[in-house]
């Protein structure tokens, strides 16, 4: 038997209407089943807290890129064969 991270439940017919799911979830993350078997989690937004979404620049990408560069490499070879 699967252990849930929440109390809140829903099942996949229930996610036809999201809102009243988010609304009676109260903000908490909802489990969503299928036959009585785990599928997922959804997360509403006030669960994670504020986000920034604010864009990059292509400068900011190109440095950040340019810096994971050694850490994603090996990834690259590996995937180049493919």
């Amino acid at each position: 038997m699967t252990r849930l991270a929440t109390p809140q439940i829903c099942t996949m017919t229930e996610l036809r209407e999201p809102q009243k799911v988010f609304d009676r979830a109260g903000g908490q993350p909802v489990a969503i089943l299928k036959n009585s078997a785990l599928v997922g989690y959804l997360v509403p937004a006030e669960a994670v807290g504020k986000v920034d979404h604010t864009p990059i620049t292509r400068e900011e990408l190109l440095a950040h890129l340019a810096a994971t560069r050694d850490a994603v490499q090996p990834v690259l070879d590996y995937l180049k064969d493919k």
